[in-house]
């Protein structure tokens, strides 16, 4: 909370010779002072009579009048401080103003009451124009980040940012402009203008997509949901001249139209080590009834539990499951399929080496399941507790998952995502990047080995922000 200044409760010195007071008096007269101001804190009704905003420059006064309503329904000045403090942190989360203080005085002038507050919010706001530098990690991949951003275009907290991204394997820039809900920041739209080219290796494939979408953000009960429509050209194209012949028929430009809907229900403690708490998420996503060459349906979701064991160890479960369905008789494209295997995801396995492959190619899947079971510990011996040392964990696993494509199903209807289960197991150390990211470097044992898998048989080090 920013600094309060309030008029001081405390009596005034007393100075000069002894009154002929008993030390015993004194006593009691300093425990009746205290409960007396313990009293007026916690206690004494007060008025929040004015609420004050000062530094204001282009920013709407009717939006920030949702953001600190609440401070006027204080009863008491903990409360007043408390609510204060609040509505701090909801103007800080506007991202429009660089700083703000908080001022508790009692009310001056002719209606100030005897018991009335005033609060003062004292703000700065943010350059119109303002860039940014830094590195991103995504999964398996670092990128670099420069960004120009004009916040509060219009005064009411909406964005307006053009990024630029170079990373190991994908380049892209975008325009893109948010809008909240003035009252409800959760609740807010958001449109997007970008072009990205991306190089995949594991299927000798590179693309580069040009789009526009909007999407709509919103909580419903204990839930956030995100409603999305997103109308991409893209373009494929080999990565190489070894390039099977199977990606060299997938090359070529075709134009994607797609509704998709997810929905989330996330209430661990952290999202890079957490150590109590569960996560769910669903997503839907339908391309070809509003246009395009795409026509599919897919369903996919995540689902993580977390709890808390002795010794400040936790135990992790996560499973992944998803299916896509081609609809009209055209087939799915490679760009539209899962992937498996990595650092990411089943440990020991190459980079997305798992499932249907052609001369070397990696093809993707139509059907996958993933699950994996973890125990996270403290460094033996605890070296730079409360410290450093915080940010390390060591890494116990077991993972295991499949990929199909649909047609190999039809084709023997004796095999199910339940043969052929391609598994691990391993340890390692575990780093945590701020709370944005995270590193493991992990001694893997791949099991349940097929034809055509690549394997990483050893140690595997892996980076990101999504890991099963």
């Amino acid at each position: 909370m920013g600094t309060v200044h309030a008029r001081s409760m405390d009596p005034l010195p007393m100075h000069g010779r002894d009154m002929g007071v008993h030390p015993d008096d004194m006593i009691e007269v300093q425990e009746a002072e205290q409960e007396t101001k313990q009293e007026v804190l916690e206690n004494k009704d007060v008025v929040v009579q004015h609420v004050n905003i000062e530094g204001l420059g282009r920013t709407k006064e009717d939006l920030l009048g949702y953001e600190i309503s609440e401070v006027f329904h204080a009863k008491n000045l903990i409360d007043v401080m408390k609510k204060s403090h609040i509505a701090r942190q909801k103007l800080l989360r506007l991202g429009i103003f660089k700083e703000v203080e908080v001022v508790i005085d009692t009310s001056d002038g002719a209606d100030a009451l005897p018991n009335g507050l005033d609060v003062t919010f004292e703000v700065t706001e943010m350059k119109r124009l303002t860039g940014s530098y830094n590195t991103m990690v995504g999964n398996n991949e670092g990128s670099m980040v420069l960004g120009v951003k004009l916040p509060n275009v219009f005064g009411r907290a909406e964005k307006l940012t053009f990024q630029f991204s170079y990373g190991t394997k994908e380049t892209s820039y975008g325009l893109s402009f948010f809008k909240p809900q003035p009252g409800n920041f959760e609740r807010n739209l958001a449109l997007n203008l970008y072009k990205v080219t991306g190089q995949f290796p594991w299927s000798s494939l590179k693309e580069t997509d040009r789009g526009v979408s909007t999407e709509l953000n919103f909580p419903l009960w204990r839930t956030n949901h995100t409603l999305k429509w997103e109308g991409v050209w893209r373009e494929l194209g080999c990565l190489a001249r070894s390039a099977s012949f199977a990606v060299r028929e997938e090359s070529g430009h075709t134009l994607k139209s797609a509704l998709s809907h997810t929905m989330s229900i996330d209430n661990r403690n952290s999202a890079i080590f957490p150590k109590k708490g569960a996560l769910l998420r669903i997503n839907q996503e339908l391309a070809g009834y509003t246009g395009g060459d795409a026509s599919f349906l897919k369903e996919d979701f995540e689902l993580q539990v977390n709890r808390r064991l002795v010794w400040d160890s936790v135990l992790s479960a996560s499973l992944w499951g998803g299916c896509l369905l081609p609809i009209g008789g055209r087939p799915s494209s490679i760009a539209d399929r899962f992937y498996l295997g990595g650092p990411t995801s089943v440990r020991g396995f190459g980079m997305y080496s798992i499932g249907p492959q052609s001369e070397g190619d990696y093809l993707g899947g139509e059907a996958y399941w993933a699950g994996g079971l973890h125990l996270y510990t403290p460094l033996p011996f605890r070296p730079g507790r409360a410290g450093f040392g915080d940010l390390f964990r060591t890494h116990f696993f077991l993972n295991a998952g499949n990929l199909y494509i649909w047609y190999i199903l039809q084709i023997n209807i004796k095999l199910s995502l339940a043969e052929c289960i391609r598994w691990s197991y391993g340890a390692g150390i575990v780093l945590r990047l701020a709370n944005i990211a995270r590193l493991e470097l992990n001694y893997c044992i791949p099991m349940g080995v097929q034809s055509g898998d690549r394997i990483c048989d050893g140690v595997q080090f892996g980076a990101g922000i999504r890991f099963l």
